[in-house]
């Protein structure tokens, strides 16, 4: 018998097989997934979930969202308002909202003194506010209604007058009114050195200096025109009437040192006595005070500028 790969007798022989070639073996991994078209049924979804809730509430699936805007904006329109009264009170009662930007020109600060300057008050400002109507001021003496703005310091000192704690002060008069610096100086000081003035029974002394070094005086005592009493005394409203203190600075109105007020009858020594220890009384700290009574002596601390109402006039703290 013959083997398979053995040839038939009479026939050729077969070629050998070719040999076998090993399969390379690959490690086992995820199959990449191609994508495939979207599904409609996908697609469709959202679409279809906005149909059914549409189907399900009407109507009200149009009104709701309307409702809901509406809403919103009467709130807003509601809250609006009430948050701009808010803000407005919190400025009134001292909170931090911004001020409103002023389109005005900013007021002059208070005019420099020749020698030295005085920028701020050290304390707030007091005086006799002008009245509505101003009173006819007595025909007697005439006054410059407005001199050159600037002041100038009298030179000169005096003795101490009186006992007990020194208050020094400088005298100053402005300049272009055509008052004797020297004069009204020996006025003031004849006013406070009397002893029915501030410093009665030792309270205090007093002392005119010239120095204008920070620390070389305790007030000062100005005579200014009644145009630029505003311009010394901002704020506080003297309508070019009345005198008024301002920081250390005791300002005397020109028109009222020259002419008094009508009430005083013409004694201008008198007013002029009531006027320094009025204002110098304001700078060493005291308040204004009201008429006692009628018939009772006026305090030297009353308006006695604008009115006596009922008083007897008065120029001393201790009369």
């Amino acid at each position: 018998m013959r083997s398979a790969r053995e040839p038939a007798r009479g026939l050729p022989p077969l070629p050998p097989l070719p040999a076998a070639r090993p399969v390379p073996h690959r490690a086992p991994g995820p199959r990449a997934v191609r994508p495939g078209p979207p599904d409609p049924r996908r697609s469709r979804r959202p679409r279809g979930r906005l149909r059914r809730f549409a189907a399900r509430w009407g109507w009200r699936a149009y009104a709701i969202p309307l409702l809901t805007v509406a809403t919103v904006l009467a709130l807003v329109d509601l809250l609006g308002p009430v948050g701009e009264s808010a803000a407005r009170v919190g400025t009134a009662a001292g909170g931090t909202a911004s001020a409103p930007r002023s389109t005005d020109a900013p007021s002059p600060a208070p005019p420099t003194t020749a020698p030295a300057t005085t920028a701020t008050p050290t304390a707030p400002a007091e005086g006799d506010a002008g009245p509505a109507e101003v009173p006819g001021a007595p025909a007697a003496g005439t006054h410059v209604e407005q001199g050159a703005g600037s002041v100038s310091v009298v030179p000169g000192t005096s003795a101490v007058h009186g006992t007990g704690p020194l208050q020094r002060f400088v005298v100053e008069v402005e300049d272009g009114i055509g008052v004797d610096g020297a004069t009204f100086a020996a006025a003031v000081e004849a006013t406070l050195g009397d002893p029915r003035s501030w410093g009665n029974g030792g309270r205090m002394s007093f002392q005119r200096v010239d120095g204008t070094d920070p620390g070389a005086y305790d007030f000062r005592v100005s005579l200014v025109s009644p145009g630029n009493m505003e311009r010394y005394c901002p704020g506080v409203g003297t309508g070019g009437y009345t005198s008024c203190r301002y920081g250390e600075r005791a300002v005397i109105n020109l028109a009222r040192w020259e002419t008094a007020v009508p009430h005083y009858e013409g004694d201008v020594a008198t007013y002029r006595q009531y006027v320094v220890n009025h204002e110098v009384g304001h700078a060493l700290g005291n308040g204004h005070q009201s008429c006692p009574g009628a018939g009772q002596v006026a305090p030297v601390m009353q308006q006695q500028t604008l009115g006596l109402e009922g008083c007897a006039r008065n120029a001393w703290p201790y009369p």
